[in-house]
């Protein structure tokens, strides 16, 4: 009975299909369409510990999706030309931009932490697009690699081709949604969803929200830090379009159309609706960010909770014994 509830459980199954789908995928030419899709999976489930688990809109995230891309570059070119430290230092690195940031953002709230979030990513983008001797400016940074692992010095697995590459960003995500699923599903994140829900109440009793959410921030860009350096090495690239407020909206979106406001799973669902949409529609149309404006629209309206908190599908209740006493006396 415990193996068979591992194996109905959403995260196996959306392990398992992407797991066999290059059989389906690569003799049609599309695995870079599938590695992009867990790319943004990994940077829109991070994202979503801040707009889902602890109700911050950040409309500015792009700027640790895209400061990843180019750490990552700049870390093979100048210090060392291998897979693991460029990763981990991508991380790292958003990590400290987001608890650096993360002093102003969190004493903030609503529209307030929304419009911040905007002008620092802004501003970021303007230096990365202007620092040409640092990150390439108009051009960009070219040249990243996709080095081999290396496993405890040990073996080296070359990720070079794209099959491999597919693969290993299958691991990370994987151990992404894993992490951060246990992660919501912890004592952390029970006080996330109680700031979600009320933050006045919360602070009543006696967290630090500030802190919270502080470490929330600093969670989502650890991932999307972790994101951004995957996406360099499948693009060998990194521009200043990746840090633009734009590409924030796009993951934004991811959250809402999947249902990342409800359900854990939603933000990987919403990867899968918008790369396919970008790509079925763009061939028909370059206004295809109108088309899907339209589904935007229409899923606000209509179904509030997006896709999986409509159907109830691998629903993650994160309803907290922190803020239930305080509903039931109502």
């Amino acid at each position: 009975m415990q193996a068979l509830r591992y194996a109905v459980h959403p995260m196996f199954i959306i392990m398992a299909v992407f797991f066999v789908a290059p059989a389906v995928v690569m003799p049609l030419g599309g695995m870079t369409l599938v590695i992009e899709v867990m790319v943004w999976a990994i940077f829109a489930t991070g994202f979503n510990v801040l707009l889902g688990h602890t109700g911050l809109p950040s409309f500015g995230h792009g700027l640790f999706f895209g400061t990843g891309a180019y750490i990552c570059g700049l870390i093979q070119k100048h210090i060392i030309a291998g897979l693991w430290i460029p990763v981990l230092g991508s991380m790292l690195f958003c990590g400290a931009v987001a608890a650096l940031v993360g002093l102003v953002l969190a004493r903030k709230r609503g529209i307030y932490f929304a419009l911040l979030t905007i002008a620092l990513t802004q501003m970021f983008f303007f230096i990365a697009f202007q620092w040409d001797s640092v990150t390439g400016g108009e051009n960009g940074l070219m040249g990243i690699e996709r080095y081999p692992a290396t496993i405890f010095g040990l073996f080296k697995i070359p990720i070079d081709d794209v099959l491999s590459y597919y693969y290993f960003v299958w691991l990370c995500m994987g151990a992404s949604l894993f992490v951060l699923w246990k992660l919501a599903h912890s004592p952390l994140g029970s006080v996330f969803y109680a700031i979600k829900q009320n933050e006045v109440r919360a602070k009543y009793l006696g967290y630090n929200t500030v802190l919270y959410k502080w470490t929330a921030l600093v969670i989502s860009g650890l991932f999307a830090g972790l994101a951004g350096a995957l996406y360099a090495m499948l693009t060998h690239s990194a521009f200043a379009n990746a840090i633009h407020w734009t590409r924030s909206g796009d993951v934004v979106m991811m959250v809402l159309v999947g249902g990342g406001l409800s359900n854990f799973f939603g933000p990987v669902l919403g990867s899968v609706i918008f790369i396919a949409l970008r790509d079925i529609i763009s061939t028909i149309t370059e206004h295809w960010y109108l088309i899907y404006g339209l589904i935007i629209v229409f899923i606000i309206l209509f179904l509030p909770e997006g896709i999986l908190g409509y159907l109830k599908i691998g629903h993650a209740s994160h309803r907290s014994a922190l803020v239930e006493p305080q509903e039931e006396e109502k």
